[in-house]
């Protein structure tokens, strides 16, 4: 489990790089709308430049797009730290041509928000403060220290102190806020993409576990017959061959064989079909297959099923859809590792719906993060108490993330809260104090039998690879 966290890990820090060719390319952007700007400036509106200073200025950033190209392949992936040099360099070369042409006074001062804002999305929270902070002290540097702006008459071009105020000002709000807000809704989206790769890699998993389960089951059916077949015939040539020892023994190894392939694929499952009557399933199997690997993990797990008062008395058949077992083992297995004695899996239905209701004794989710439960990589400080008594637990609320959305996804609403809650309405039953999870369906969704999609009867048909 460690493990595999970690891998998890160095692929979101993986996703945060971008290719050189794009900062390079980023680059010349920026370097053909500085050389327009003097340009223009300086033929059109006579603007008095420090041409050279300026030409050293933009030269030193063509100097470093050249170095790059021809000493990386453009499609170097570049790291945090080579990221965070790439980004800086440009903010302080930017900051350089500034104070050549105006500081604050000059209207392209708003460009120092590119840096800010390319790296709120594709750095760490630390180097996007480390250059917002950056950013802020040059701005401010700009506001007293730069070299004026002179027209062909040697009359300066500066705005009043209250103006140049307000520039400042705006400059610094909007590092802020654009930078908090660029990371922000970077980060939210990263960790949406990675909890769904998780969650459709979970999906996937249950399917190949869930068709593999089955896989011999059926062809344990299919060749029942003809192993019965060659059993029956090795026990009569036993029988029959008292006076031929030799031939005695191979009838024995092939009534012994017979014997070891019914029980290969007894244990293997279901091979060769699709078993048109393992895709279905009473609902209590289900909910019990789904809870199977948590059963014996030291808290007793209660169940119970039966109508509500308006359904049938008839346990339905619903669909075992790979996301159904899955979302529920990942709810009962939140519920064994915070119980602590027991834990409560009911499932009803009525006409209309089906209900598995999943409760436990324990402490109950925090009441601040409710509201919050289902969103991937949730974080908050750990408890010395929940340290000792889940060392292994990140908090992350991945695995709710994976439930939820698969669940969803079969159809089902999702209710979340604690029994400890005097407003809650899904128990009353004062012993089960802890966490609640309400799972709902519209029956017609999972039902195998009377459902939108009812399980096809007849004849198995062949898995199709």
């Amino acid at each position: 489990m460690a493990e595999s966290n970690q891998t998890f890990w160095r692929g979101q820090e993986r996703s945060s790089w971008i290719r050189l060719r794009t900062l390079i390319l980023l680059r010349w952007v920026a370097i053909i709308g500085q050389l327009t700007a003097i340009t223009v400036a300086q033929r059109y509106y006579d603007v008095q430049l420090e041409l050279g200073l300026c030409y050293l200025a933009i030269g030193i950033s063509v100097m470093g797009n050249l170095t790059a190209i021809l000493l990386f392949p453009q499609n170097k992936r570049l790291t945090e730290f080579e990221n965070f040099l790439m980004v800086l360099f440009d903010l302080l070369q930017l900051s350089i041509l500034l104070y050549l042409t105006g500081g604050l006074n000059n209207p392209f001062a708003l460009l120092l928000l590119g840096p800010v804002t390319i790296s709120a999305n594709v750095m760490s929270t630390r180097s996007t403060l480390i250059v917002g902070a950056v950013a802020i002290v040059l701005t401010t540097v700009l506001a007293e220290f730069h070299l004026p702006l002179r027209t062909s008459l040697g009359l300066v071009l500066d705005i009043p102190d209250i103006l140049l105020f307000g520039n400042w000002a705006a400059i610094i709000i909007a590092i802020v806020f654009i930078g908090a807000y660029s990371h922000r809704v970077s980060s939210e989206v990263q960790s949406m993409s990675e909890a769904l790769a998780a969650t459709h890699m979970a999906l996937a998993r249950e399917q190949k576990l869930t068709d593999l389960g089955g896989v011999v089951a059926a062809a344990a059916h299919e060749l029942g017959t003809p192993l019965a077949t060659i059993k029956l015939t090795s026990a009569e040539l036993i029988e029959e061959l008292d006076d031929r020892p030799d031939l005695k023994e191979d009838a024995a190894l092939i009534r012994e064989q017979a014997d070891r392939c019914r029980d290969i694929l007894r244990d293997m499952g279901r091979a060769g079909k699709d078993d048109l009557h393992l895709r279905q399933a009473p609902l209590s199997t289900v909910v019990n297959e789904a809870a199977e690997p948590h059963v014996g993990r030291g808290k007793e797990v209660h169940f119970s099923e039966g109508p509500a008062q308006d359904g049938d008395v008839q346990q339905p058949s619903i669909l075992r859809k790979p996301e159904i077992i899955h979302g529920l083992r990942n709810l009962i297995q939140n519920a064994v590792d915070f119980a602590r004695a027991n834990v409560w899996v009911e499932a009803e239905w009525t006409d209309s719906r089906i209900t598995v209701s999943i409760m436990d004794d324990g402490r109950g989710y925090p009441p601040h993060m409710i509201g919050r439960i289902g969103d991937p990589f949730m974080r908050r400080r750990r408890a010395e108490s929940d340290q000792r008594a889940r060392p292994e637990y990140e908090g992350m609320g991945l695995g709710l993330f994976i439930a939820k959305t698969l669940l969803e996804r079969s159809g089902a609403e999702l209710e979340f809260a604690n029994g400890s809650d005097p407003y809650q309405h899904l128990t009353d039953n004062p012993e089960r104090r802890g966490a609640i999870v309400k799972v709902t369906w519209p029956r017609k969704l999972i039902d195998a039998q009377k459902g939108d999609t009812p399980v096809p009867s007849g004849s198995n048909t062949r898995i199709q690879v």
